[in-house]
């Protein structure tokens, strides 16, 4: 099973709240999770936006979970280095 870390949206109408999850990739978008391992808020202060687990993170990324581009942004700029590797 291959794994992924993407957002899921939460929140009302232009109010939007995002948990960071680790999913399995063949998922719906609103499907069953896996494993929770932060959460962005977008309209909260700059220091206050992003929420990690990085332990958590580290561990489902050594595990082979591929981050979306948009998680792997906000990983990258709150100091979670992310290697993405190519699967075949």
């Amino acid at each position: 099973m291959s794994t992924s870390m993407r957002l899921k949206r939460f929140g009302s109408k232009k109010r939007p709240d995002y948990r960071i999850v680790v999913m399995d990739s063949r998922a719906k978008t609103q499907g069953r999770t896996l494993d929770e391992v932060g959460q962005y808020h977008p309209l909260a202060a700059k220091d206050q936006q992003v929420v990690l687990q990085v332990e958590k993170i580290q561990d489902w990324l050594s595990k082979g979970a591929q981050p979306s581009d948009t998680v792997k942004s906000l990983l990258n700029k709150n100091g979670v280095t992310v290697t993405r590797t190519v699967q075949e």
